[in-house]
């Protein structure tokens, strides 16, 4: 199976925090990457990572899976296109996404 299309760059905001970018579609053709860089950016945090998901196109169960694996320890920032798979998933009841509508939305763990 040839990978989804998906590019993965962390950085920082201006502010310092911590960010992971996604750009492309997370199926689960690239979970494994996904996965991986998430991990490896957690692994360079001692607090929380912002994983910016609004170039994503397209968000797959196991992509919900991975950012489940890391609720605890993330934060996301989505476009509205994504707002109906986070909401059905459940996922943003255990993590904070913005981007949504308004600023906040989902009950995860606040900084």
């Amino acid at each position: 199976m040839t990978p989804t299309p998906l590019t993965l760059t962390p950085g920082r905001d201006p502010d310092g925090t911590a960010v992971l970018k996604a750009v492309g579609e997370i199926d689960m053709s690239n979970t494994d990457a996904f996965s991986a860089a998430l991990s490896a950016a957690l692994d360079d945090v001692p607090g929380r990572l912002v994983v910016d998901l609004t170039g994503c196109e397209y968000l797959d169960s196991a992509g919900i899976n991975v950012l489940f694996a890391h609720a605890g320890r993330i934060e996301l920032v989505a476009s509205p296109l994504l707002a109906p798979v986070m909401t059905f998933s459940g996922l943003t009841a255990v993590i904070t996404v913005r981007g949504l509508e308004g600023d906040a939305v989902g009950r995860g763990p606040h900084p």
